[in-house]
C-alpha cells in the first residue's frame, strides 16, 4: 500500500530506534480560528485563564478533550526531522530498592500535562512527578510510599493528573490509590490544607455500600472543583446488591465536598420507572471509569457513563435502567443532572462509552452548532446539542433480537444514529469472515459454527458443553471496541473528528456461578472469553485496526485508513503481497496544526487477541489520511500522545511499554 523510502536509524542511551519517512501529496486546509481553551480557575479569579499556544494543560489539552494543539512548528515539510529529544523511565522503577520482586505493569497510560516550566506525569503505581519539559530531568518526585500514605507500592495504571491555579496559587491533583492528593505545582509537596492533611480518602462516603475505592483516570477541574470518577467502590462485582458509581466533585481549595451525582436514580426521579421490582435500591455500578470533559461557560460537566450490575447479566434488574450506559451533562456547580442520553439499553455487553465526550463548535445545514460528540464501542459517534442534549441528526429505534437466557429479558430496541455512519464493523456474518485463502476460510467458518453470533446487540448466550452445543456468543464489536479509551481528537478549526479503533470480537459465554458464596447473580460471564483464531489470524477480513476522519458539520466520513501493517509477514499469508491490514491496539491520536499522530497501541494492553499493537509512531496528513512519516520505537504506545513548546522547541511526547521494555516518556522534537 505505501512504499518505506529513506529508512535511517537514531540511536539512543537505551534502546536502538529506526525511523522512517514516508513522503506523499499534501496539501493544508485555511486555517479559521485558534485553537483556544480554559484553564480551571479559582472562584476569586476574575476571569479564566486561555491556554498558552505551548502549553498542554489537561489530559485532552482543553476541557472540550480535543486532543489538539495549535503548534505548527512541527509540518510535513520537516516532520522527517524528528528525533528523540529524551526518554524518562518511570519512576515506579525506583521502588524494587525497597520492595524486592514487585511487578510493575509495563502498559503505561499517563499523558502528561504541561504548564510553564514543568511537565507533570504519574506512573501506575500513584507517584507523580514535575519534569524540566526540554530535558526530561525530574524537578521534584511526590512517591505516596515515603511519605507514608500507602503501604506496599500497587496500582495497574494511572493514566495522568489535573491542574488548577486561581492565577496566582498552583495545584497539582493526583489520584493515588483510594486517595485524592493535592501537590504544590512548584514543589511537589503536599498542601495540608486540602482535605485532611492534603489528602481525602475516597473510600469513604456517606454510603455504606462504598467501602473500597479505585480509579485509573485523571480527575477533571472546572472552575471550582475538583471532579473525581470511579473504577470501583466495593471489592468485587459479584454481587447484586453495590454502590452506584458516584461522581463527586471537592472545591479545589479546601477539600470539601460540593456534590455527589448518582448514576442510579433515586426517590422521586422518574427514571425508576426503568427499573423493575424497584431494582434500583440495590443495584450499582453505572460509574466513570474513563475521561470526563467540560464546558466551562455552559458550566456543564459531561459524563460517560458505565453499564450497571454487571457487565453481562441483567435478569435480577430488568428495563432498561437509566442512567446507565448513558452520556449526561451534570451542571458543575451543583451536580444535578441537566439531561441524558441512553446509548445502550438494558446492557448486557459492556458497551459502556469508553472515552471523555468531546466538544466542538460546527455549523450543521447552515445553522452553528454547539456540540458534544461521544464515540462508543459499538463504533458510533453519538452527537448532541451539548446546552439541550438535542441530537444533531436522528437517532432511530431499531428492533434487536432477544435474549435467551432464562430470567432475562433483552431491550426490544436499541438507538442507531443516522449520521455518521459507524467507523467499524457492527454484527458478524459468514461474509465476514477472513478469506485469504480457502483454508483459512474453512477454518474460520468451523470455528464460528460453534458460537451464537449475528447482528451487533445479539445477547450472550449460557455455555453449553453437550455434544453440539456452544460455546456463547461472539460479540462484535467486543467489549474492546470499537474506540476504546484513546478516543477521538477534533480539530476546532475545521470540525473534523478523527477517531481510532479496532475490530476485535470476543465472547460472552454466561454461566452459573461456581460457589454461591461467591454471587448471587443467576449468571456470571466464563470461559471462553476471545475467539480463536484461524491458524493464528484474526477471525475476520481486515482492517484490524483503522483511523476514520468524520467531518462533524455534515457527519460524512472523510477517509478511513488501517492504522499499520498488520500481521502481513505471518507464514500463511507472507507471500500474498497484502496491503497494510491494520493492527490492533488501543491507540490514541494528536492534532496539530498541521498533522495527525498515532501510534499502534502496546502488545501489553489488557482485553486484545493476540496480533496486536506495534512499535511504530507516525505522523499522518490530515486531509486524506496519507502517512507522511513513521519512528519505530522500543515498545508500543501505551498512553495518548501530546505535544507542547519548551524553549523555542516543539516537543512530541508518548508513553511507551511493554512486557521486555520498562514504561517510560519518550519525547520526540525536530533536529537541531
Amino acid at each position: 500500500m505505501r512504499a518505506h523510502k529513506n529508512r535511517a536509524s537514531l540511536m539512543d542511551t537505551s534502546n536502538t530506534y529506526k525511523k522512517r519517512w514516508l513522503r506523499a501529496p499534501w496539501s493544508t486546509i485555511p486555517f479559521l480560528l485558534l485553537g483556544i481553551g480554559i484553564v480551571g480557575f479559582g472562584k476569586d479569579a476574575d476571569q479564566a485563564l486561555t491556554i498558552d499556544p505551548g502549553d498542554w494543560p489537561h489530559y485532552g489539552r482543553d476541557l472540550a478533550a480535543s486532543k489538539y494543539s495549535p503548534l505548527d512548528q512541527v509540518s510535513a515539510a520537516n516532520v522527517d526531522q524528528l528525533e528523540i529529544a529524551w526518554i524518562w523511565q518511570s519512576a515506579d522503577y525506583d521502588l524494587l530498592t525497597r520492595n524486592p520482586g514487585l511487578y510493575i505493569n509495563p502498559n503505561y497510560q499517563v499523558t502528561p500535562i504541561k504548564i510553564g516550566d514543568r511537565l507533570y506525569a504519574t506512573t501506575n503505581m500513584g507517584q507523580a512527578v514535575a519534569l524540566d519539559p526540554e530535558t526530561g530531568i525530574e524537578q521534584w518526585r511526590y512517591d505516596p510510599y515515603a511519605e507514608g500514605l500507602r503501604a506496599r507500592p500497587t496500582g495497574r495504571t494511572n493514566r495522568g493528573v489535573a491542574y488548577w491555579s486561581d492565577g496566582i496559587n498552583e495545584r497539582i491533583f493526583l489520584g493515588s490509590g483510594q486517595y485524592l492528593v493535592a501537590l504544590d505545582a512548584a514543589t511537589g509537596s503536599v498542601l495540608a490544607d486540602f482535605g485532611e492533611g492534603g489528602v481525602i480518602d475516597l473510600a469513604v462516603d456517606s454510603d455504606p455500600r462504598v467501602t473500597t475505592y479505585t480509579w485509573r483516570s485523571p480527575p477533571i477541574v472546572v472552575r471550582n472543583a475538583v471532579i473525581v470518577g470511579s473504577q470501583a467502590m466495593a471489592p468485587n462485582r459479584n454481587w447484586q446488591t453495590a454502590p452506584p458509581g458516584y461522581v463527586r466533585a471537592f472545591d479545589t481549595q479546601s477539600g470539601e465536598l460540593l456534590w455527589r451525582f448518582s448514576p442510579i436514580p433515586g426517590p422521586g426521579d422518574p427514571a425508576i420507572e426503568t427499573w423493575a421490582d424497584s431494582s434500583w435500591a440495590y443495584s450499582g455500578n453505572g460509574n466513570v471509569w474513563t475521561m470526563m470533559s467540560a464546558d466551562e461557560e455552559l458550566g456543564h460537566v459531561y459524563l460517560p457513563l458505565k453499564t450497571t450490575t454487571n457487565d453481562w447479566y441483567g435478569g435480577h434488574r430488568l428495563g432498561d435502567n437509566l442512567y446507565g450506559e448513558s452520556v449526561a451533562a451534570v451542571d458543575v456547580e451543583t451536580g444535578d443532572r441537566v439531561w441524558h442520553y441512553q446509548m445502550t439499553r438494558h446492557g448486557l455487553w459492556d458497551y459502556d462509552p469508553p472515552a471523555a465526550p468531546n466538544v466542538l463548535d460546527v455549523v450543521v445545514d447552515g445553522r452553528p452548532r454547539k456540540v458534544v460528540a461521544q464515540v462508543t464501542k459499538q463504533a458510533f459517534v453519538f452527537a448532541f446539542d451539548r446546552q439541550t442534549g438535542e441530537p444533531i441528526w436522528p437517532i432511530e429505534d431499531r428492533a434487536v433480537p432477544p435474549s435467551e437466557v432464562p430470567g432475562e429479558v433483552a431491550a426490544e430496541t436499541q438507538p442507531f444514529p443516522t449520521h455518521p455512519a459507524p467507523f467499524d464493523l457492527q454484527g458478524l456474518s459468514i461474509d465476514d469472515l477472513v478469506d485469504f485463502t480457502p483454508e483459512l476460510r474453512a477454518e474460520a467458518e468451523a470455528i464460528v459454527s460453534e458460537f451464537v453470533y449475528g447482528e451487533m446487540y445479539t445477547p450472550p448466550t449460557l455455555l453449553d458443553d453437550s455434544p453440539g452445543g456452544t460455546k456463547g456468543t461472539i460479540l462484535m464489536p467486543g467489549w474492546v471496541g470499537g474506540a476504546n479509551w484513546g478516543g477521538a481528537a477534533v480539530d476546532p478549526e475545521t470540525g473534523v473528528l478523527y477517531v481510532p479503533s479496532v475490530t476485535s470480537p470476543s465472547v460472552t459465554a454466561l454461566v452459573p456461578p461456581t460457589d454461591p458464596d461467591s454471587s448471587d447473580f443467576n449468571y456470571v460471564r466464563g470461559l471462553p472469553r476471545e475467539v480463536p483464531m484461524p491458524s493464528g489470524l484474526p477471525l475476520l477480513k481486515p482492517p484490524y485496526g483503522r483511523i476514520t476522519a468524520i467531518d462533524m458539520n455534515t457527519g460524512e466520513h472523510l477517509w478511513m485508513q488501517p492504522n499499520g501493517p498488520g500481521p502481513r509477514t505471518h507464514p500463511t499469508i507472507a507471500e500474498l503481497d497484502l496491503p497494510w491490514l491494520g493492527q490492533r491496539g488501543r491507540a490514541a491520536p494528536l492534532l496539530t496544526k498541521t498533522l495527525l499522530f498515532l501510534g499502534e497501541g502496546t502488545e501489553a494492553a489488557l482485553s486484545i487477541l493476540p496480533i496486536a499493537g506495534g512499535k511504530f509512531f507516525r505522523a499522518w496528513q490530515k486531509e486524506t489520511g496519507d502517512v507522511l512519516w513513521e519512528i519505530e520505537l522500543a515498545a508500543g504506545t501505551s498512553g495518548a500522545p501530546m505535544t507542547y513548546m519548551a524553549n523555542g522547541r516543539q516537543f512530541i511526547v508518548v508513553a511507551i511499554g511493554d512486557e521486555g521494555t520498562p514504561s517510560q516518556l519518550v519525547a520526540l522534537a525536530l533536529s537541531r
